[in-house]
């Protein structure tokens, strides 16, 4: 009866004394930011850093944009096969990349834009009618050529941290398409042999020892004078 007639610890609460309020829904599911679960990865591969990690700066390249005469095998490559030395340069950035599949995309949108443009021009002359096809080839031309090589050249960027040269790299593959390939390629050529160029210490091993036959022999004659010297000394003693 004395817990029936105690008074409760809770206190009900009516309309009057305590107003409801308007909730939005969704509105308690916000998601919590908790500073020990915030990660910083790396960009390129993923992985986590640590809190005190500062991403290097970025730095320059290791030859110019009109440094195509430095590597004369690429300048050539360039100049004649622009396909086929950006198909070897992409290989050389993303391994998962075939050059052959590289080579064929920059020539049907780049050397391909061209070729419809300089065929128009030949077979049906330059007049009011051939003369919006011609500029709409070269124009497809130019942009693909500053979109789809533009990209990798940005990925090169940012793989090596090295700085906008001389500008956006979309529009630097627009302006100076075949220097800046050259360029691409001296600068991966010139960090490969950076990474190869490494001191290896040759280590080689001790000569084998081999035992001629007189030397058995000999050793196998003084095993028995030994044991009867022990032998005698055993019976002198006794």
């Amino acid at each position: 009866m004395a817990e029936g007639n105690a008074q409760s610890r809770y206190v009900k609460l009516t309309k009057d004394q305590a107003p409801l309020e308007d909730i939005t829904p969704g509105e308690l599911n916000q998601p919590i930011e908790v500073p020990q679960l915030i990660v910083h990865r790396c960009l390129e591969c993923g992985q986590p850093l640590p809190e005190s990690y500062q991403p290097p700066a970025d730095e320059d390249w290791t030859t110019g944009i009109f440094g195509c005469c430095e590597d004369t095998d690429s300048c050539w490559t360039g100049l004649f096969c622009p396909c086929v030395l950006f198909g070897n340069n992409v290989e050389t950035l993303r391994e998962e990349i075939p050059w052959t599949n590289a080579c064929i995309c920059h020539a049907i949108c780049v050397e391909g834009g061209m070729a419809v443009a300089a065929a128009t021009a030949l077979l049906h002359g330059i007049d009011p009618k051939t003369a919006f096809l011609i500029c709409e080839s070269l124009f497809f031309a130019w942009w693909m050529c500053g979109i789809y090589t533009g990209l990798f050249r940005q990925s090169l960027q940012k793989k090596y941290h090295l700085k906008n040269s001389p500008c956006d790299p979309c529009m630097v593959h627009c302006c100076m398409h075949w220097c800046a390939l050259c360029q691409e390629h001296r600068e991966m050529k010139n960090h490969l042999s950076d990474n190869t160029t490494m001191q290896m210490t040759v280590v080689n091993p001790p000569p084998v020892q081999e035992m001629s036959s007189d030397e058995s022999k000999d050793s196998a004659s003084s095993a028995p004078t030994t044991h009867g010297e022990h032998t005698n000394m055993e019976i002198q003693a006794l």
